[in-house]
């Protein structure tokens, strides 16, 4: 390293292989899946077969006498080491074991440790349970006025900032409701040319991460060690703190490398339970969930989606209200923060003077939702560009057109009152649209077989407030290592960081090495989720690696080194201590301004750090024997600033295309009073190579965002907004029928065409 030459070329903007490839491709790589510790009980669950039922007796006996069980352990146990057994990151609802009833088929009920698995597992079919049968409730709409209540009083966790609001509800199934109210919309829809109103529905899906949900507590001398596949170590830690009454520093979490996360990993999931199992028996505890078992850990919010626009003649929307219905499940999780963050974009990317919102986190009696890639956005853009197309089509304007009359552009405020800056909403929508070259005539099909085309575009505001540190350690040889808590779930978010520091320090990024999450070890950072890390991680890395330049030109300085000298740094040091000892450490810290929208209007004039933008465009072709829809073609396309590597961009972009494309066509968790009957991935299809796109485009337009690091921001998200909507908008221009509600199935394509032939 040197301090006076130019950096290398292109350390950010450079397409660097991701830092930990080798150890993936060689089988090298550590995960919690494959860590063992002597002394070591694996637990199985016993669950709740019932959807809604208070809990008359749990017998344990049979299950307790197999040969080779430990314990077996129920909430109740569980309740006399800990006397509020209870977490959550909005309301402290959800039990570690269900306590005096079960709200969702699924729920854990009761545990078997053994040093078998096997053994453990046998024994949790010996477990018998009674439950005294509740009137369930299963649906969104119907919880706002159902009798059935699955909670009958909420604690307010009071963790985030932006959540501080939320309030002890009772005899209600709303966790959260939001509201905005710009402009009048009374009047703007009785002086309107045109009304439209349509109801859109988006069904519950599963995240299927490849590696399933694991967690390794390991007790100590006063300290709890979590070994767990995380997203959020911080949070974990602090958590597990408050559960047990502790300090901090009793509890370390370490997070090794995840094979895959999506928003699953987030928060507390497996964590409380086998710390509090490692608490009461005093060895090592781990909790390996099977596939089918993760169908009833955390899943997406279903919705019910109203909008309702008034629009000019020539095509002007002037009032826009949307009603907006997410189904929580039996636990809020991170639901009221979806339902805030994500309502308020409910209008969409369109500059509207008279909005009203009405979003609603709703508790049912169906396994709990919370995050999950894209964070509710791709449920909304669903709804608003279907929408937007049938005004388009019924106005007989181009949809194209339609989006360009109406498209809100950089430096207008948006529904809550907040500029858009640093958004390239009209270069991304422009972008597709000569990708697609949309106005030039293409191939309709023939006979059967018939040819459409669609765009969508959608935007996300980032999770704000929400705090990252980050530590720049430079040894005394000049080498180089990165302390964060940001999680690599295969986003590559390792190699992005290290280029920031690379960057900033002028070395090479493949000098740099990345320290794993450790509480003990890396510094806070809130959780890697809603694409936040490359804004708010990043910034936090400059920053660091910026301290410790300057400190290293201060030693400089002290040593009679003038600018423009040639030297080593590993020089620095020695002239410095008279040896290679030492280290320089730098530290950043950052934390976005925000402003909490008020209360009454739902307004706010920063309600967001940075906006992420993305669109999708399709061709489809659609057999109308069948109704089977073949993607021809995907454009894909994002404003996330400066790439910092271009190339985990583009796998970015056709990845989170991709799991939109599974929830749009084949994806949906099949329910049976409230039982998952397709928990398997032999039964629930994600896409595999076949249904991939026959081609497939990713582009990153020319954009800044001037308060990220280099001109960065998030891009893990952007491309699953529009591609639900696009590929409804398509097989609508080819085939001339509307579906509503997801996923766009071939028996729902056929239905609808055999519904129209009628017509």
């Amino acid at each position: 390293m040197t301090l006076v030459k130019p950096m290398p070329a292109g350390q950010v903007g450079r397409s660097v292989p991701r830092l930990e490839a080798r150890q993936k491709v060689t089988g090298r790589t550590d995960y919690t899946h494959n860590l063992t510790i002597p002394g070591m009980l694996h637990v199985k669950v016993f669950r709740s077969t019932t959807a809604h039922g208070r809990i008359v007796s749990i017998d344990t006996t049979a299950a307790g006498a197999l040969p080779g069980v430990h314990s077996v352990i129920t909430g109740e146990d569980i309740r006399k080491v800990v006397p509020e057994p209870y977490y959550g990151p909005a309301f402290h609802d959800q039990p570690v074991l269900a306590l005096d009833k079960v709200r969702h088929v699924g729920e854990p009920v009761a545990v078997v440790l053994a040093e078998d698995p096997y053994v453990a597992a046998e024994a949790v079919q010996l477990i018998v349970a009674e439950y005294e049968d509740l009137e369930p409730v299963f649906d969104e709409v119907e919880a706002m006025t159902s009798k059935a209540i699955v909670h009958d009083a909420l604690k307010p966790a009071g963790t985030f900032a932006d959540l501080k609001h939320v309030a002890a509800h009772r005899n209600t199934n709303i966790a959260l409701d939001y509201h905005l109210r710009r402009g009048d919309t009374s009047a703007a829809f009785a002086a309107a040319d045109h009304v439209y109103e349509h109801e859109f529905r988006s069904q519950q899906v599963m995240h299927t991460p490849l590696e399933p949900m694991v967690s390794l507590a390991e007790p100590g001398d006063g300290i709890m060690t979590i070994h767990t596949a995380s997203q959020s170590p911080s949070f974990v830690r602090t958590e597990i703190a408050r559960l047990f009454g502790w300090p901090e520093n009793r509890v370390r979490v370490k997070v090794p490398h995840l094979g895959g996360g999506f928003g699953a990993k987030l928060y507390i999931k497996l964590e409380a339970l086998v710390a509090c199992l490692a608490l009461m028996v005093r060895r090592p505890v781990k909790l390996s969930l099977t596939m089918e078992e993760q169908f009833y850990t955390i899943t997406k919010h279903a919705t019910t989606f109203r909008i309702k626009s008034a629009v000019t003649s020539n095509g002007v929307v002037t009032a826009r209200h949307c009603e907006v219905f997410w189904n929580g499940g039996a636990y809020a999780d991170i639901g009221p923060r979806v339902t805030q963050k994500s309502g308020f974009t409910a209008p969409g990317p369109y500059d509207i003077e008279n909005v009203s919102i009405d979003s609603y986190a709703l508790y049912t009696n169906r396994p709990p939702a919370g995050a999950l890639r894209g964070f509710g956005i791709p449920q909304l853009v669903w709804a608003y560009e279907s929408h937007t197309d049938l005004i388009a089509r019924d106005l007989g304007i181009d949809p194209l057109e339609l989006r360009r009359r109406n498209i809100l552009k950089d430096g207008r405020p948006h529904a809550t009152g907040t500029l858009m800056q640093d958004a390239a909403i009209e270069l991304v929508l422009e972008c597709i649209a000569e990708r697609m070259q949309w106005s030039a005539p293409f191939d309709r099909g023939t006979g059967t077989v018939l040819r459409g085309r669609g765009i969508a575009i959608g935007f996300k505001a980032s999770i704000s407030p929400t705090t990252s540190v980050a530590i720049v350690n430079i040894a005394a040889d000049g080498s180089t290592n990165l302390y964060m808590s940001t999680v690599d779930m295969g986003q590559g978010s390792d190699t992005a960081m290290a280029q920031i520091v690379a960057e900033t320090l002028g070395i090479e990024t493949e000098t740099i090495r990345v320290v794993r999450p450790d509480t003990d070890v890396t510094p806070y950072d809130m959780a890697t989720l809603g694409s936040r890390s490359t804004f708010h991680m990043g910034n936090a890395v400059k920053m660091a690696a910026t301290h410790a330049k300057e400190q290293l030109a201060e030693m400089a300085a002290s040593l009679g080194l003038t600018p423009g000298t040639n030297y080593q740094t590993s020089d620095l040091f020695k002239k410095k201590f008279g040896m290679q000892a030492g280290n320089v450490i730098g530290v950043g810290t950052f934390i976005p301004s925000y402003k909490s929208p008020d209360l009454a209007t739902g307004l706010s004039e920063n309600v967001t750090p940075f906006w992420m933008i993305g669109g999708t465009g399709v061709e489809v072709e659609v057999d109308t024997e069948t109704g089977h829809v073949r993607i021809l073609r995907m454009v894909n396309a994002a404003d996330l600033g400066r790439p910092l590597n271009p190339k985990i961009v583009e796998t970015q972009l056709s990845g989170a295309a991709v799991m939109q494309l599974g929830f749009t066509l084949t994806e949906k968790m099949e329910m049976d009073g409230g039982q998952v009957t397709n928990a398997s991935l032999a039964d629930y299809k994600i896409p595999g190579l076949h249904d991939v796109p026959l081609v497939m485009e990713n582009h990153i337009v020319q954009a800044n965002q001037h308060s990220g690091p280099y001109g960065a921001k998030g891009v893990g998200e952007s491309a699953t907004f529009g591609v639900s909507p696009a590929i409804a908008n398509a097989i609508h221009d080819a085939v001339g029928v509307r579906l509503t509600e997801l996923p766009l199935t071939p028996e729902a394509v056929f239905r609808a065409l055999h519904a129209a032939s009628k017509d």
